[in-house]
């Protein structure tokens, strides 16, 4: 199942950042003014040793998706539909001196793999939003394409997701900071929702829904599978538990959507979710 997360902070700040009628990338951290240099370790990139506004200034759109190969053949894509007449293999992985992700621009728009699970797509999130804000960035747009397993709705679907959610069903990413948990809104954008449901429709045999995701932090118990290394619970148990989770509203499930959604919200990214579903539980 495809899924689509989105999140949205439109206040802006009063400060050298705020401009009418543009919306900034924004970090919440006053340290940062405080450093000689940034160094985006895991992306290989630095504030001293890259230009990054000359590189990335003009990106409007980011997607991000768990595989490098994927995001390369989704940059390859768009390197395609948007017409340019640069060969191929001119699209280069920016990120080649690390290992940990791939980032590939083409035109406004920079595909960036994250990998599995909460804590890896934070580490990328953290340094993304970094990116975006050294570059000066505006206005940005950032999608999550990848996929998740479904529930009650059929193989292929796309789902969109509205609100992300725990394990709980409560709109809500808690993260323990220190020794306290802190607990962040998962709001999502409602608008970038209803805008890509809209273009759904014109594309056929392409099912589409909205609906809620649920971000668990496992791939197998934490999702109700029964095939792990380990299992502490009954067939039975899981079926009512996912029943529970489909009568919330939740329509798939997968690991990265609520930090996503939080992290974006808060750093004034307009932010969508969207998973193509494999399977169904």
């Amino acid at each position: 199942m495809a899924s689509v997360i989105p999140a949205s902070n439109r206040s802006m700040r009063s400060d050298r950042n705020t401009y009418v009628g543009k919306r900034f990338v924004h970090v919440k951290n006053p340290y940062l003014d405080l450093m000689d240099e940034d160094i985006l370790y895991h992306l290989d990139l630095g504030t001293k040793t890259h230009n990054l506004p000359a590189m990335f200034g003009d990106v409007k759109f980011v997607c991000v998706g768990g595989s490098p190969n994927r995001m390369k053949a989704f940059a390859l894509f768009m390197h395609k539909e948007l017409g340019f007449e640069e060969a191929e293999e001119d699209i280069k992985d920016i990120c080649a001196g690390t290992d940990r992700y791939c980032m590939y621009k083409t035109g406004p728009v920079l595909a960036i793999s994250h990998g599995m699970g909460i804590p890896s797509i934070s580490i990328m999130l953290h340094e993304l939003i970094k990116l975006l804000h050294h570059a000066r960035c505006c206005d940005v747009t950032i999608i999550r394409i990848g996929t998740s397993g479904g529930i009650g709705i059929a193989p292929g679907t796309v789902v969109i997701t509205d609100i992300a959610v725990d394990s709980f069903f409560k709109p809500r990413f808690e993260q323990v900071i220190l020794d306290n948990i802190v607990t962040r809104s998962t709001e999502l954008d409602k608008e970038l929702s209803e805008e890509l449901f809209n273009c759904s429709k014109e594309i056929p045999n392409f099912p589409t829904l909205v609906g809620h995701t649920m971000c668990t932090y496992d791939f197998y118990e934490g999702q109700g599978r029964l095939d792990g290394a380990l299992c502490s619970f009954s067939r039975e148990k899981k079926l009512d538990y996912l029943k529970r989770a489909f009568k919330a509203g939740v329509r798939n499930i997968e690991m990265e959507s609520t930090v996503f959604a939080a992290m974006c919200g808060l750093c004034g990214l307009k932010a969508k979710s969207t998973l193509i579903k494999p399977q169904t539980f």
